[in-house]
């Protein structure tokens, strides 16, 4: 999966890893190698439920995406389906107006 998938400076990656107790979202452009912005949930309250935790890393990611100017982004969910947490992340970036 990976390998069919390419951030460029115009169109970074957007990368989600999800574990049992966290999720993280990064900004890649793999042309030049560097990761242009990454958001966390390691800062949030533990007590929030993790589908509030993505939704929040999702925000997060998207304003960061537009301080970078960053309107369009290709997404990288790894092996994850695509619900859950990562449809939470996604769609609240969406929300804040990142077109995936």
């Amino acid at each position: 999966m990976r390998a069919k998938i390419y951030g460029t400076s115009e169109r970074p990656r957007l990368a989600v890893f999800r574990s049992n107790r966290q999720i993280s979202a990064q900004l890649i452009d793999d042309q030049k190698g560097v990761t242009v912005a990454s958001a966390t949930s390691l800062k949030l309250e533990k007590s929030l439920a993790p589908i509030e935790k993505a939704t929040r890393v999702g925000e997060k990611i998207a304003e960061l995406a537009a301080a970078a100017k960053i309107k369009s982004v290709v997404f990288d969910r790894r092996d994850k389906k695509f619900h859950g947490q990562i449809k939470a992340l996604a769609e609240a970036a969406k929300a804040k107006g990142l077109r995936i």
